[in-house]
């Protein structure tokens, strides 16, 4: 007998994980991760024996159409086999095969008619399919937000400072219509608590006590997995959680199902740090000094910025001392500096320069990016194994120059290798993908906030779902 009892509980949990296994189909959807051909590749994922050829009724059928098997009785009799009683979920999932079909259509159609905007240009790796995916996106996304948990932790984040998206987007998501009441209806479930508010309310400063914070949010998961059935139905697959915090990744780890199955929306996007991008969302950092945009946006022409190259900030992690001990004071045209000197505005330097350098720190997110793409000068990525915002429907390549952190001692040479008139339309480019970044309140179509979501929901489109249970 306990011999047995010990074998179960060697088992149930392998069965458990190999139910997992089948939760999915391959994860093949995401537009593209600097890739021309994910279309292609997306639909031979999709379609039977790696077939190019396009079924658009494959998945709305499944429930329009069931199959009926009939028996013969042994009186020569037939009788039909009674219609399945298909579940939430599953009705879900036709609805959302279907839109896969729409927007694989999309790219051979014309461009859908919009009369807000109509994405266009080399900045998109392909407008019209994304124009349809977030059109799609708009008509049928529904999300259940829990509403266990009181704030500050839950409901609840900063909107200010470096980590103002946080609780921007868990404050607006509140009041989303994209918000259902009905967790039957629901596509997705968010989990709304708040990791910088975590390091705030629960985190002792300076104790390395991570115990606390961790103990908070698995606890939160496993009140909504007991009162709820949606958690355990897809052991997670189809929730997910936001974090600007650099503790973001960490706090995730403390619930397995949580970094394994479910869709995290992260600034700390490092893929070396187990940051998934077919699963796992990257999102911008945004430094709001005030809470708002107000004086952030805009900046002159490319013929009124004087300084080839800017950059100020702290040196910490291992990019930064490298670009400091080659560029510092070393050269008028590469303004980089540890500390601004006084009465030497900021934001002012990045109005007067043409590009702006965007290195990691200890971690791989920084709002000079965003700010960057604000007041009109081109960013200058150099990080490694970072997964840049929304690069699965934006070409960044055609709006910012990406540098490896080998090439830091070439970086002049770099830049100004760029022909006059190609960054002139990287300039222009930037400032036309600028709408993707605003933080509006309430939220405009296609600013961050919805850009967000649509990543979320690229995600979501990306896997078939079941009921797992542990005897699967």
């Amino acid at each position: 007998m306990w011999l047995s009892s010990k074998v179960l509980r060697f088992l149930i949990p392998l069965i458990v994980a190999v139910g997992v296994l089948f939760l999915t189909s391959p994860k093949a959807f995401i537009f593209s991760n600097f890739a021309s051909d994910y279309i292609e590749t997306y639909m031979k994922s999709r379609l039977p024996n790696g077939s190019s050829e396009l079924h658009s009724n494959q998945d709305s059928s499944y429930l329009k159409q069931p199959v009926r098997v009939k028996h013969v009785h042994e009186n020569g009799t037939r009788i039909r086999r009674p219609q399945k009683n298909y579940s939430n979920l599953e009705k879900l999932e036709v609805g959302l095969g279907q839109a896969r079909a729409d927007i694989r259509e999309a790219q051979h159609g014309n461009q859908t008619e919009d009369p807000f905007y109509v994405p266009n240009g080399p900045m998109y790796w392909n407008p019209k399919v994304f124009h349809r995916s977030y059109l799609e996106m708009e008509k049928r996304l529904k999300i259940y937000v829990y509403e266990e948990g009181e704030p500050p932790v839950f409901h609840y984040g900063p909107c200010k400072h470096t980590y103002a998206i946080e609780g921007f987007f868990i404050q607006t998501m509140e009041i989303s219509r994209f918000r259902t009441s009905n967790p039957e209806e629901a596509h997705i479930f968010f989990l709304p608590f708040s990791v910088t508010m975590l390091t705030q309310v629960i985190y002792v400063p300076g104790s390395h006590e991570w115990g606390l914070m961790k103990n908070t949010a698995s606890d939160y998961v496993n009140v909504v997995a007991q009162k709820y059935p949606y958690w355990n139905r897809t052991l997670g697959a189809d929730h997910f959680m936001l974090a600007c915090h650099d503790w973001g990744p960490e706090i995730s780890f403390a619930i397995p199902y949580l970094h394994q199955n479910a869709i995290r929306a992260l600034c700390n996007a490092n893929t070396s740090e187990r940051f998934d991008a077919s699963r796992d969302v990257s999102i911008p950092e945004i430094l709001l000094p005030t809470g708002k945009i107000d004086g952030m946006l805009g900046g002159p022409s490319p013929s009124k910025r004087p300084i080839l190259v800017f950059y100020a900030g702290g040196v910490h992690g291992p990019i930064r001392p490298i670009l400091l001990e080659h560029w510092e004071n070393k050269d008028p045209d590469v303004q980089i500096y540890k500390y601004l000197p006084k009465n030497v505005s900021y934001y002012g330097m990045v109005r007067k320069s043409r590009y702006c350098i965007c290195p990691s720190g200890y971690e791989v997110a920084s709002p000079r990016m965003v700010e960057g793409l604000y007041m009109g000068c081109v960013p200058v990525l150099i990080k490694d194994d970072y997964v840049i915002p929304f690069s699965d429907v934006l070409n960044w390549k055609t709006f910012s120059v990406i540098i490896p952190v080998k090439d830091i001692p070439n970086l002049k040479k770099i830049l100004l290798s760029i022909p006059e008139r190609q960054y002139i339309k990287m300039q222009r480019r930037g400032i036309q993908m600028r709408k993707h970044f605003v933080v509006n309140s309430p939220p405009k179509r296609y600013d961050v906030f919805h850009m967000i979501l649509h990543s979320i929901w690229l995600r979501r489109l990306n896997v078939r779902l079941r009921h797992v249970h542990p005897e699967d």
